[in-house]
């Protein structure tokens, strides 16, 4: 098995766009990434979502590979008082199974505890997300819990898997 690319986070850049908008488009995975109702989705459309961002305590770093984005990582879901946020995370299909994800939120997980002071990180996916399932275990992230049939998916109801990592005790 070859080594995962190099991977590392950081900030948007206007160049970053026209990949994100690729993402953000996909319906075939709308549902693995997204809460709402599948709809096309406009280029205006997601220009004008980006525009309006006012930032907030959300955290999204873009996912570079060898100087190319291919995906986003976000802490968003703040509780300061509890200290957890949730994780989410976009790939571009050719980035995927390739470690990349793994990489990106093992990264991801590092920034929130070490740099935002989080206690707790989770997130939720549909079952039928094995590759993401995967990468989130290979990063850290422990099964708790199960929402059956919580998620209408591609003309069926899935489960919502829930899983979560924990800060190391020091």
């Amino acid at each position: 098995m070859s080594e995962p690319p190099a991977v590392t986070l950081r900030a948007r850049t206007d160049a970053d766009l026209d990949v994100l908008f690729e993402i953000a488009a996909d319906l075939d995975t709308w549902e693995e990434r997204n809460p709402s109702a599948p709809a096309p989705l406009t280029r205006e459309r997601f220009d004008a979502r980006h525009a309006a961002r006012t930032g907030g305590d959300d955290v999204e770093f873009v996912v570079d590979v060898e100087g190319r984005a291919v995906g986003t990582v976000a802490l968003f879901g703040f509780d300061a008082f509890a200290r957890h946020a949730e994780a989410g995370i976009s790939l571009l299909p050719g980035a995927r199974s390739r470690g990349i994800g793994t990489a990106a939120l093992v990264q991801l997980v590092e920034f929130g505890f070490t740099r935002r002071n989080l206690h707790r990180i989770h997130l939720q996916a549909i079952a039928s997300n094995t590759g993401g399932l995967r990468a989130y275990e290979k990063a850290g992230f422990v099964l708790e819990g199960r929402l059956r049939e919580h998620a209408w998916v591609r003309g069926g109801y899935e489960d919502i898997v829930l899983m979560g990592i924990l800060a190391p005790r020091r």
